[in-house]
């Protein structure tokens, strides 16, 4: 009877040796893991595999002072001290496995954005009381991750005439030239060329915004939310983005007084990106 067998065997009877939870900083299950287990005189007594959920069982070990070393590919290796009880039952709880090269980021390759699980918002002040919030519905975007962050890449190209605040009579203002001149630039474009660690699972993305026509630098402070298999066979990768940007930056002066002091519309213009990207070129 193989490794296999035996630990199914044991599985199926209730009994179990070294048991773990391998796992990504951000929780995400390890399912490529293996945990190898090594007595004090560096002999390998046990080597399991982990399921689908990440959970590593071994066959019953004997009773004593072990090490049990955690890998996985593109994750720094952890080592722990596993002791095993008179029952053969040794629980090391979650294990958390942290990127090699330090901070995280998906795996290396290209990913494609879900616009079904993404959003693209602008919001600004209006008559300085209040806020409009708006979104756009159509856009399409492909990530590059690189093998080091400073070739990692991201284009993003969202159609102007998609805004949506929920007023067809403002919506129709913000299409015309007076600010977004749909007719005439019909697709806003991102192109990110690389990124800077800005802290703990926090980017910042440098590139490029082509709005109306206008070409300006735009960085964006970008928040990594993890990585995780989803329930159609893919792997996704979840971010949230922020920025702010200046109306006249890009050529959008207009403006209307309505009492001293007061515009209609704010100066600057907020805007969040939530993205779910799936590992590859296309969409499952």
């Amino acid at each position: 009877m193989d490794t296999s067998q035996h630990r199914q065997q044991d599985l199926a009877t209730g009994r179990r040796g070294l048991r773990a939870a391998v796992r990504t900083k951000d929780g995400w299950a390890v399912q490529h893991a293996v945990v190898t287990v090594t007595d004090t005189s560096g002999q390998q007594v046990a080597r399991a595999e982990a399921d689908a959920d990440g959970i590593v069982s071994s066959r019953p070990l004997p009773p004593g002072v072990y090490t049990a070393v955690a890998t996985a590919i593109g994750y720094a290796p952890v080592a722990l001290t596993a002791i095993v009880t008179a029952s053969g039952v040794a629980e090391l709880g979650t294990v958390v496995l942290a990127r090699q090269g330090g901070d995280d980021l998906p795996p290396p390759g290209p990913w494609t954005l879900d616009p079904a699980h993404c959003t693209i918002a602008a919001t600004a002040q209006h008559l300085g009381l209040s806020t409009v919030r708006g979104r756009f519905r159509q856009f399409a975007g492909r990530i590059q991750i690189g093998t080091t962050p400073e070739d990692s890449a991201v284009a993003a190209d969202i159609a102007a005439a998609s805004i949506d605040t929920g007023n067809a009579t403002r919506d129709d203002h913000l299409r015309s030239a007076d600010f977004l001149s749909v007719a005439s630039y019909p697709m806003i474009s991102y192109r990110g060329t690389g990124l800077s660690p800005a802290g703990p699972d926090r980017w910042t993305v440098h590139g490029t915004l082509t709005l109306a026509g206008v070409s300006r630098p735009v960085d964006l402070d970008l928040a990594y939310l993890g990585t995780g298999p989803d329930p159609w066979g893919g792997l996704r990768a979840a971010f949230h983005a922020e920025t702010e940007l200046r109306r006249e930056d890009f050529a959008m002066t207009y403006n209307q007084v309505v009492r001293a002091g007061v515009n209609l519309v704010g100066a600057t213009v907020k805007v969040e990106l939530d993205i779910q990207a799936v590992q590859g070129t296309s969409l499952p």
